[in-house]
């Protein structure tokens, strides 16, 4: 938990304050006075016995008992004064707004090491080093601007770095987005983002606390830690939308395994964010169109009515929410006739609703009063109105006001003449309105919450797998990939069906154990990563004359050390392969096996832990699903059992953290049954 003197200072002691309002410690003062700080404000500055006309004391150690610390100064001298502080002075919240510590040397490291052990010996919380401060209701500590409005049915706002956080700011101010909080995290050297929305989580208030949570973040150091309480946010009726940024490092990386190809940091993002019900943002225009979007009344479906009295902007917001999954439907109620009696001749009600140029404030009463009373197939309403400059607006700004307040349905305002009526806009949005400029933007964030899906169970029901022996086995287990037994006796204790197979080293072994399954087979080398690219796969071996012949020509390719022999199985090839992504856990994959997994690469993802009717979810959510289904009279393959092995996998992940890569490549699918008939499995401890 935050300390509350982090929160909620009754004091506030600025060490490094001046009169110089160009320098953080000057700045930071200034937005504290004008933000009529109801506490008792301090400053130190070795100077001067008063900065912009709060007393002001030379040392620390002069200073009174004081609850947060928002330190400005050099970062050799802020271990020392974070001691006096904490052991003299009972301070408990700090915020240190210089640089100069882990993120420019290893000198700087220790020196932020020092501070944080001493601030969590004393109970106490800090934010930063090298950040921009906090901003809530009871006070502005930060040395930036703009300062945006605040209020607690704004948005909390947490960002991993101090700059973005003043671009994502100045980028929904103009529109009319609000602030509850803002929390510049720096260095995370005690608390990052993940802590701060833990505290959000733990200290909500349905009746007090803001449902709206915004995010930027360049690391997940603790990703349980931000499932846990975003997912528990939402189930409590917030939403969230976040900025990840810098997943394409990551993104390609030498792998040996089809899955180890497959994965990448960025992807193993989307999984956590799927999981928690996060709507994942790429942009600062993207994080507050959607931002807007959550402060208003929630969409309960797909169909949207398009009002407005400009032809094109409505055909491209069509296009946007057409393209991405949204309906525009053709409104063809029988009380749409009534409508159109009470418009301009020329207009339409098609849906776009268009009441032309010359529509007026008393017009858009009636189409949103019908959208909301008669049309019951709209769920929400975009009213675009702009203006040629050649008149006053604010007579339609009023009623679209009037009638957001009234409506049960969204209605979200869409006004582009941001120069010809700004007067007007800002009336507006000093209503507490929010504008959306852009009909196209809009349009696209708006499917991206759509497209959202709420956050898993909280107590997902997992397949019962026998866990003693896969222990059993991991742990007596070295670094590197299985033997072929060993990989079998895994997939027995995780209850995934397999082809018999047998593993021989000799022609006469390998005869015996051929008639023992029975001919026809299949023979693969042991020993090469890519059994295909070194012709180590031969199928449908019918006799012995052939099996000789193969087991003579395979033994010999390079790095083979036995055979693996199996039946001839047939059916349509799948493919699930397992990751373990630090520190996220394990991501899952499923699609196409075969060759079609490098060609295609038709793959779904998720993290584990992995419940059947998500695995059902991703396999439905694959382009070939088609031909799992069954194509053309083809033979379908049985779904219900694909899934319970990829949930299986998953629980395999949960018992056995050191695998580091498993491909199950391919399996054979059919409408009885599911078997895996390659498999490879790498540990890492």
């Amino acid at each position: 938990m935050i300390h509350n003197s982090l929160i909620d200072p009754g004091s506030i002691a600025i060490i490094g304050g001046s009169d110089d309002i160009t320098k953080p410690g000057g700045k930071l003062l200034k937005n504290l006075i004008d933000g009529n700080f109801s506490g008792k404000l301090f400053v130190v500055n070795p100077k001067l016995d008063s900065v912009q006309g709060i007393p002001s004391y030379r040392s620390v150690e002069r200073l009174p008992q004081t609850d947060l610390a928002i330190i400005a100064i050099a970062a050799k001298y802020c271990p020392e004064t974070v001691n006096h502080l904490a052991d003299r002075k009972e301070t408990r919240g700090f915020i240190i707004l210089s640089a100069g510590f882990s993120e420019e040397s290893d000198e700087g490291a220790q020196l932020e090491k020092q501070i944080v052990d001493k601030i969590s010996e004393v109970g106490g919380s800090l934010i930063g080093p090298n950040c921009i401060g906090v901003l809530n209701t009871n006070y502005r500590g930060v040395f930036t601007s703009p300062i945006p409005k605040l209020k607690n049915s704004g948005c909390d706002f947490i960002s991993g770095s101090g700059a973005t956080a003043v671009f994502i700011m100045e980028a929904g101010i103009p529109n009319g987005l609000t602030f509850s909080s803002v929390y510049s995290v720096g260095n995370s050297a005690q608390l990052g983002v993940e802590d701060v929305l833990k505290h959000l989580d733990e200290t909500f208030d349905s009746e007090q606390s803001s449902r709206v949570k915004l995010l930027y973040l360049e690391s997940i150091s603790k990703p349980d830690m931000l499932l846990k309480h975003a997912a528990s946010l939402i189930r409590k009726g917030c939403k969230i939308a976040a900025i990840k940024a810098g997943g394409s490092e990551a993104g390609s990386r030498a792998a040996s395994s089809h899955t180890g190809a497959l994965a990448n940091n960025d992807l193993v993002v989307d999984a956590l964010f799927e999981k928690t019900g996060i709507v994942r943002c790429h942009s600062r225009e993207e994080l507050t169109l959607v931002a807007g979007i959550f402060m208003h009344k929630e969409l309960k479906g797909k169909n949207i009515a398009i009002i407005t009295h400009a032809g094109g902007p409505a055909v491209m917001l069509t296009d946007a929410l057409s393209n991405k999954g949204l309906n525009v439907p053709k409104i063809e109620n029988p009380k749409a006739k009534n409508l159109l009696e009470k418009l301009y001749p020329g207009s339409s009600v098609a849906n776009p609703i268009d009441f032309l140029a010359t529509g007026t404030a008393e017009q858009l009463e009636h189409i949103i009063d019908a959208c909301e009373k008669d049309f019951d197939e709209i769920d929400a309403m975009c009213v675009i109105f702009g203006s040629p400059g050649l008149f006053n607006v604010n007579d339609v700004y009023n009623v679209l006001h009037e009638k957001m307040n009234t409506c049960k349905k969204p209605i979200y305002p869409i006004l582009p003449s941001v120069i010809n009526v700004k007067k007007e806009i800002d009336n507006f949005i000093a209503k507490g309105r929010i504008n959306f400029p852009d009909e196209v933007a809009f349009g696209n964030a708006l499917a991206i919450i759509v497209r959202t899906k709420p956050p898993q169970e909280q107590n997902i029901l997992m397949p019962e797998i026998n866990n003693k022996t896969i222990r059993a086995i991991i742990d007596e287990a070295k670094n590197g990939y299985l033997t072929p037994e060993k990989v079998q006796q895994l997939l027995d204790a995780a209850q995934i069906p397999r082809a018999k197979e047998a593993v021989v080293e000799t022609l006469d072994q390998g005869l015996k154990k051929a008639n023992q399954i029975g001919y026809p087979l299949v023979m693969k080398v042991v020993g090469p990563v890519h059994k295909t690219d070194v012709g180590g796969v031969t199928l449908n071996v019918k006799n012995n004359k052939e099996f000789i012949a193969e087991f003579n020509r395979m033994i010999q390719i390079k790095d083979t050390t036995s055979i693996l022999i199996q039946p001839m199985l047939s059916g349509l090839e799948l493919f699930i392969g397992i990751k373990r992504e630090e520190p996220f856990g394990h991501m899952v994959f499923c699609g196409l096996g075969g060759i079609f997994i490098e060609v295609l690469k038709d793959v779904k993802s998720a993290l584990a832990p992995i419940s059947s009717a998500e695995a059902n979810e991703m396999i439905s959510n694959l382009r070939s699903y088609e031909l799992i289904k069954g194509v053309r009279g083809q033979e379908p393959v049985n779904q219900r059992l694909f899934a319970e092995i990829i949930s299986k996998v998953s629980s395999l992940c949960l018992a056995a953290p050191e695998i580091f890569e498993m491909d199950l490549n391919p399996l054979l699918g059919r409408s009885d049954n599911v078997i895996a008939v390659d498999a490879r499995i790498r540990i890492d401890k």
